[in-house]
């Protein structure tokens, strides 16, 4: 989890992890009896909360795994519903998600729109469910409230992982490890970008289904591209610096796409305790024969950067060493999930993901007032 990005908190939070159970390399481990009844072997049951686009392909990956299958779905649309139907036969299905919470699934795939987030983990944490839930956890800072105060409430013998799955892939874990055990030096430094494309704007659906069916392209249900999409970035950041920035600058503009209300291209610096820069840009211009979606550390003695594709050292003298990464790393997030559930390995990792959201949010808002915001001012603790 982030240390420095729950300063004022730890206390109370190393407490509520203390109490639940024996923490080993930042996973609870529990008897596997107490997570997923007696039958270690057999698959867990998931419910899809959300049958768009991503529900679906996550919830492919988990259909994937031997010991998962994909019990029920739901959704508010019937189109959405239907695709999911064709390809999860036998799944139950729901058009309210209280009613599939309440259904004897062991687990449950949140993947609604954004601003959604908070009121379904909340729900799916009264049911005392396993929960897989896309980032971010919210699109403001009220929601991140939300959020962190129901991960305290939270069964401690229940998996929460957020799908911020840069946190496990593999080899992302490797270089974080090469970071973290100081070869490189100090951090000085950082910049992370992520120039590439956006969704398309869905058409075809009745007007009043407008600004659900395209919620990414309004501030207010998306957090805009720093809190839906750059959150990705800032959380690998934070999760290397083990800490969260206390100030952040930056801009944003709308040069290629004017529909909704949210910005086309960002550049913000966030500024951390100890002095360590953060220089960050994204758009979604959908540039021909262009993308970047990468992160790089600076360190004394040497520099790191890391990507969805694999990771880089440099150093002085010394070939450049890489790493590639052949897959889709959500496998990783995915396949960790179930394994955990199964044999007790938990972990509440809401609480770091709702670090790393609020993060994305101090930086919209520096965007939006083009002026300089604090950790404090969006009741970061």
């Amino acid at each position: 989890m982030n240390g420095k990005a729950m300063q004022d908190g730890l206390i109370e939070r190393r407490n509520f992890l203390k109490d639940s159970a024996r923490m080993t390399g930042g996973v609870l481990i529990l008897k596997p009896s107490l997570v997923f009844g007696t039958q270690v072997n057999s698959a867990i049951s998931l419910g899809i909360l959300g049958c768009g686009n991503r529900g679906l392909y996550v919830g492919s990956l988990f259909a994937k795994n031997e010991y998962a299958r994909i019990a029920a779905l739901c959704d508010i649309f019937d189109d959405r519903l239907e695709e999911a139907r064709k390809k999860y036969s036998g799944a139950r299905i729901y058009r309210d998600y209280k009613e599939l919470l309440a259904s004897d699934i062991d687990a449950v795939l949140i993947a609604t729109p954004a601003y959604l987030h908070p009121e379904h983990f909340e729900a799916a944490v009264a049911a005392r469910k396993h929960i897989f839930m896309e980032k971010p956890v919210a699109v403001d800072a009220e929601g991140c409230k939300r959020v962190r105060e129901a991960a305290f409430r939270a069964d401690p013998q229940r998996r929460i992982t957020v799908d911020f799955q840069q946190r496990y892939g593999k080899d992302y874990r490797r270089a974080h490890q090469l970071v973290r055990s100081g070869e490189l030096g100090r951090i000085l430094m950082v910049r992370a970008s992520w120039f590439g494309g956006g969704p398309p704007l869905k058409t075809g659906h009745p007007p009043e289904q407008e600004r659900v069916r395209n919620w990414f392209f309004y501030r207010e249900l998306s957090g805009d591209i720093l809190v839906e999409q750059d959150c990705h970035n800032i959380d690998v950041v934070n999760w290397f610096l083990d800490a969260h920035p206390v100030r952040v600058t930056g801009y944003g503009s709308r040069k290629l796409r004017f529909y909704g209300n949210i910005f086309d291209n960002v550049a913000c610096t966030f500024e951390f305790a100890d002095g360590t820069l953060f220089s960050y840009a994204a758009n979604q211009f959908r540039t021909p024969g262009y993308q970047d979606v990468s992160e790089t550390f600076i360190c004394e003695f040497g520099t790191l950067t890391t990507s969805r594709q694999g990771y880089a050292i440099y150093r002085q003298g010394r070939p450049v060493e890489r790493v590639e990464t052949k897959y889709d790393i959500t496998w990783d997030a995915v396949n960790e999930f179930v394994e955990g559930v199964r044999t007790g390995k938990v972990e509440n990792a809401a609480l770091a993901a709702a670090d790393s959201t609020l993060t994305a949010v101090m930086a919209l808002k520096a965007c939006v007032t083009g002026s300089p915001v604090t950790w404090e001012e969006v009741g970061g603790l």
